[in-house]
C-alpha cells in the first residue's frame, strides 16, 4: 500500500494559501506525491504534465472555480476522481458536485482528516483499476489492429510496440515512412493512448500550404495583421492545447518558418502574428516525413537544430512492399469498412485477384491498396472480388516511354548503362501515365510534394510536361 501511495498524484487546488499548504502538507505526509494550485486554471494548466491520480478541490475560487473545472473535465471525457471541498456545503450543493459534475465525494470544511485520508485512498483504488483497465485495452489493441492501422507482421508488431512506449510520455516524435503508409494513422494511435486522448488533435499538412499563409495557419493572427486578415484566428497550437498537434511533411516546411516554429518549441509559448502577448502552450507536438531530413539538412533546406528537437522518438513505417503478410489482414478490414461505407455485402477475394495483390510492388502503399480495393468493392458489390473488378491493367506489363526501361509486375527494370535522373525521369513519366495525368496522386505514389514534382516537370521542359 506505501508503495502504491507513493506513486499516486493527488492536485490539491484552493486559492486560500494557508489552507492549500496545510491540506498538501498532510496529505503528502501519508506518502502521496502532492501538487498544488491556486484555482481550476492552474489545476487545469498542470493537469497535463502532472497528470493526478486523484484531485481535491475547493469549489468557490476566482478566474475558474471548482464547478468550472469539473465541467470542462466531463466535457473532455472525463478526468481523475474529483473529491470536493467547501465552506458552503449542504445537501443540494453535495448532490450537483457528486451527480451532475462527476466528483468522486463530497466534504465541508473544515475537513475532517480521517474522512479525507480514507476518500483518497478509495479514490487512487478507482483511478488505479482504470489505468489497468485502459493499459488491458491498449495490450489487447495490439493483436494485429491499433487505432485505425492494421498489421499482424513482425515489422508492424514493432511499430505498435513503439507507439505503445511512446504514447504515455510527452516526448516529441519523428514519423517516417514513404507516402501512403499510414503516418497519420500512427499519430492518431499515439494520441489516442495518450494521457491527451481526450483533447483536441489538430493535423496541418506543411506540403500543402502555401509559404504566405503558413506561419498564420501554425501561429495564429490578430485582425489587421496584414492585407486579408479580417479578424483574429487562433492556429493550429493554440486549437491543439492540452492536445497533440502533427506537423504532417515537416520537411517541406519554409526555413524562415521553421526559424520560428524552433523558438515556439523551445519556450513553450506561441505569439499570433501581430500579436503582442504570447500564449502558454501545454501541446504534444508529432511530426512526419516522407523522405530522409538528413538529406534536407544537408541540402541547407531544412534546420539541423529543428530535426534534433523534433527527432526524440524516430518511428520509421514500412512500406507495404516490406509487409506482404498483412494482405489477408488489411483486405479483411479494408472491406468491413468499405461494405459500411458503400452498403455493399462483398465477402472475400478470389485467389487470382490476391495473387495479383501479392505480385504488385505497391508504389502508394496502403492507401493505393485501398483505392484498388474500393474501386473492387463498388463493382462487384456482393460476394467475391474477381480480376474483371480491378483497374484496368492492375498487375500487368506496362511499357516504359523510354523503350530502354520497363515497368514488369509493377517494377522497374533499369539495365546497366543509365543514370539516376533517367531512372528517375522514366519512373516518374511512368506514375503520370498510370494516373493517367493526375500529379495529385501521382505526387503521393511517388512519395515527394507536389512541389517536387512540378519543379522536376518543369526542368524535364516541354517534353516532360507534355507527358503529364
Amino acid at each position: 500500500m506505501e508503495t502504491e501511495r507513493a506513486v499516486t498524484r493527488v492536485l490539491v487546488v484552493d486559492d486560500e494559501e494557508s489552507q492549500r499548504t496545510a491540506l498538501a502538507s498532510m496529505i503528502a505526509l501519508w506518502g502521496y506525491t502532492v501538487e498544488t494550485a491556486a484555482d481550476g486554471q492552474e489545476a487545469l494548466d498542470k493537469m497535463g504534465e502532472f497528470a493526478p491520480h486523484v484531485i481535491v478541490t475547493d469549489l468557490n475560487m476566482p478566474r475558474v472555480t471548482g464547478q468550472e473545472l469539473l465541467l470542462r473535465m466531463k466535457a473532455q471525457g472525463g478526468g481523475p476522481p474529483a473529491i470536493v471541498q467547501t465552506a458552503y456545503g449542504s445537501l443540494e450543493t453535495s448532490l450537483n458536485a457528486i451527480h451532475d459534475l462527476g466528483a468522486f465525494w463530497f466534504l465541508e470544511k473544515p475537513v475532517q482528516s480521517q474522512a479525507l485520508r480514507l476518500l483518497l485512498e478509495r479514490a487512487a483504488a478507482q483511478s488505479r483499476l482504470s489505468e489497468r483497465t485502459d493499459l488491458l485495452e491498449r495490450q489487447l489493441s495490439f493483436k494485429g489492429v491499433l487505432g485505425q492501422l492494421v498489421g499482424s507482421s513482425p515489422k508492424m508488431q514493432e511499430v505498435f510496440a513503439l507507439l505503445r512506449q511512446v504514447a504515455p510520455s510527452r516526448a516529441a516524435v519523428l514519423l517516417s515512412g514513404e507516402s501512403g503508409t499510414g503516418k497519420e494513422l500512427a499519430a492518431r494511435a499515439i494520441h489516442a493512448l495518450s494521457p491527451r486522448r481526450t483533447g483536441p488533435f489538430v493535423a496541418i499538412n506543411c506540403a500543402a500550404m502555401p509559404d504566405t499563409l503558413m506561419e498564420s495557419e501554425l501561429f495564429g493572427h490578430e485582425k489587421g495583421a496584414f492585407t486579408g486578415a479580417l479578424e483574429r484566428r487562433a492556429g493550429c497550437f493554440e486549437l491543439a492545447q492540452s492536445g497533440t498537434v502533427l506537423l504532417d511533411e515537416i520537411g517541406d516546411m519554409p526555413i524562415a518558418t521553421q526559424a520560428k516554429l524552433l523558438r515556439v518549441l523551445e519556450d513553450g509559448r506561441v505569439r499570433r502574428l501581430g500579436g503582442k502577448s504570447e500564449i502558454q502552450l501545454d501541446v504534444r507536438v508529432i511530426a512526419s516525413t516522407n523522405s530522409p531530413l538528413e538529406n534536407s539538412i544537408r541540402e541547407g533546406k531544412f534546420r539541423e537544430d529543428l530535426f534534433y528537437r523534433l527527432n526524440v522518438f524516430p518511428i520509421p513505417l514500412p512500406p507495404l512492399r516490406e509487409r506482404k503478410d498483412d494482405l489477408p489482414v488489411l483486405t479483411a478490414a479494408l472491406l468491413e469498412d468499405l461494405n459500411r461505407k458503400h452498403a455493399t455485402k462483398v465477402t472475400d477475394v478470389s485467389a487470382e485477384v490476391f495473387d495479383r495483390l501479392r505480385a504488385s510492388s505497391w508504389p502508394g502503399n496502403v492507401r493505393e491498396l485501398r483505392n484498388v480495393i474500393e474501386r473492387a468493392v463498388i463493382l462487384a458489390a456482393e460476394g467475391t472480388i474477381q480480376a474483371m473488378h480491378l483497374p484496368p491493367g492492375f498487375g500487368s506489363s506496362v511499357s516504359a516511354p523510354t523503350g530502354a526501361l520497363a515497368l514488369e509486375a509493377g517494377e522497374l527494370r533499369i539495365p546497366v548503362g543509365h543514370t539516376v535522373e533517367q531512372a528517375e525521369r522514366a519512373l516518374i513519366e511512368l506514375t503520370l501515365e498510370y494516373t493517367k495525368g493526375n500529379k495529385t496522386r501521382a505526387a503521393e505514389i511517388l512519395g515527394i510534394s507536389q512541389k517536387t514534382l512540378f519543379n522536376k516537370l518543369k526542368e524535364y521542359g516541354a517534353q516532360g510536361a507534355g507527358a503529364a
